[in-house]
């Protein structure tokens, strides 16, 4: 009995760590959020097992083009998992934001976005960027944010509009227990990501054609 309300204690202890730690930098509206020069758009499965457009993907693909469209960001690098044949959220993700009207000069492909710590050390180990917003849900936005930081970047997040609770519950209690993995890959295990690889340069500006970095 004593065990299960320490384990108890520890989540709930190390949750309000991770959340208050970074409150400050996670934003829900646009004017309020600072300007940077990329933005990190988190990836996620398109569509549910059912075939349906997941809820969490539209919401992060439509923020990723509200901040871009609304100069908040230049440019947008997408982070996802493309780790078997037909399965491809960075790809996806592009497509999205396209026939949203950003454009392919605009976007940089990360395939090797298996998971949030991957995606925000090859931000910064294999693309360069010391500043990012993060573009994520609601409710890992602040896991992002701690990791980001820890990892030496100037990170804010910026939160996707919420998707509603009963559409979101599952997400939302997977997500207590990896803000505590997300301690426990920082200070215990020391965690590294799967893939990193050659260094590449994300140019703001003109370009003829997006970057894309496959796994090496």
């Amino acid at each position: 009995m004593l065990l299960m309300v320490a384990s108890v204690l520890l989540v709930v202890t190390l949750n309000r760590w991770v959340v208050k730690s970074v409150d400050s930098r996670v934003f829900a509206g646009i004017n309020a959020l600072p300007e940077n020069e990329v933005g990190l758009v988190l990836g996620c499965s398109k569509r549910l097992a059912s075939g349906r457009i997941n809820p969490h993907f539209q919401a992060r693909i439509e923020a990723a083009a509200a901040l871009y469209h609304a100069g908040k960001v230049k440019h947008l690098l997408l982070s996802g998992d493309n780790h078997r044949v037909g399965y491809d959220e960075p790809t996806d993700m592009k497509e999205s934001l396209m026939a949203l009207g950003v454009p392919a000069e605009a976007i940089t492909l990360d395939y090797a976005g298996f998971r949030t710590l991957d995606s925000v050390v090859r931000a910064r180990e294999v693309f360069g960027r010391a500043k990012l917003t993060l573009i994520t849900d609601d409710f890992h936005a602040h896991r992002a944010v701690f990791l980001a930081q820890h990892k030496g970047i100037e990170a804010v997040a910026f939160s996707a509009q919420k998707v509603a609770v009963n559409r979101s519950a599952r997400s939302r209690v997977r997500e207590v227990i990896a803000r505590v993995k997300a301690v426990a890959d920082l200070y215990v295990l020391r965690t590294k990501p799967k893939f990193l690889g050659d260094k590449i340069e994300i140019q703001i500006g003109n370009r003829s054609q997006c970057s894309e970095s496959k796994v090496v």
